[in-house]
């Protein structure tokens, strides 16, 4: 928000979480006084009933940075989720829509099965995928069904990315690993005690948003969802998400440090002094 004050700028959600509108707490979307101070787009702006995919996030994306630009504003993705950053800049493969029942019939399967079928029709991702995967085992086992390609074959013709055309200047942050993990649950207890409880409890309440909705699967629903069903405590729901936070930010770590490119510049933190030379690296 410093760096848009000072660069004429708008701050753009590059996280798949706040793009819902059913979790601004817990997902630590910025509030009415942030919004207020700089422009931002692209928060809480999709109904949780609605599945937002990386291809939709990124034609959103590349609208938003189109109007940032005729406004003579400097777009600033924010964000940690890699595919979504990934789509919008080397593309995505342009794989056709997959046939309704082609789709409900994979989806059924436990996931065991799906992915005993791609080790049939697909092996090779059977092999890169867990067999716990559901999400990605389905999503090959469905293409390989729709189109009779496999979805290793249809990625490597991406399109639709926008790297060629901008000039992307890159910063990612690497903090302390103890630090991050400390700053992590200290979060959570936050959210549980700010609201995150009966926010969840609001989604959940809501008949139109499917079970297996991607909002439903955010870190932190799951586990409120099961201590408001009496299934955990408050204890035990803290003590899960906290643990779930821990795995999703090593990941997220880990590919940030090594999946993009080597000259994008990493470092473990940036304060407020450092932004003037940041910022006349950007200018």
């Amino acid at each position: 928000m410093a760096l848009a004050e000072r660069a004429n700028g708008v701050v753009i959600n590059a996280d798949a979480s706040q793009v819902y509108r059913d979790l601004s707490i817990l997902s630590a979307r910025p509030d009415a006084a942030d919004e207020a101070r700089v422009p931002h787009r692209l928060f809480g702006y999709i109904d949780g009933a609605t599945a937002c995919s990386a291809a939709q996030w990124a034609a959103d994306a590349r609208a938003a940075i189109a109007e940032a630009h005729d406004e003579a504003r400097l777009p600033i993705l924010v964000g940690g989720t890699g595919l979504y950053l990934r789509t919008l800049i080397a593309g995505i493969a342009p794989v056709p829509d997959i046939d309704p029942a082609i789709r409900a019939e994979v989806r059924a399967l436990p996931v065991a099965e799906a992915h005993i079928a791609l080790s049939r029709e697909d092996p090779a991702a059977a092999a890169r995928l867990a067999p716990a995967d559901t999400a990605r085992v389905a999503r090959a086992l469905e293409v390989i069904r729709a189109t009779g390609r496999t979805l290793a074959d249809w990625q490597t013709q991406p399109s639709g990315g926008i790297g060629a055309s901008i000039d992307l200047r890159s910063l990612i942050l690497l903090p302390d690993r103890d630090e991050l993990v400390a700053r992590c649950d200290a979060r959570l207890i936050a959210m549980f005690d700010g609201g995150a409880v009966n926010e969840v409890a609001r989604l959940v309440a809501r008949a139109d948003v499917p079970l297996d909705a991607p909002v439903r699967r955010a870190i932190g629903v799951p586990e409120i969802a099961a201590m408001l069903a009496g299934a955990i405590d408050r204890e035990q729901a803290l003590r899960e998400a906290q643990i779930a936070t821990r795995r999703y930010a090593k990941r997220q770590y880990t590919w940030f440090r090594n999946q993009p490119p080597p000259d994008w510049r990493r470092v473990a933190e940036v304060s407020r002094d450092d932004l003037k030379e940041y910022f006349n690296i950007i200018i």
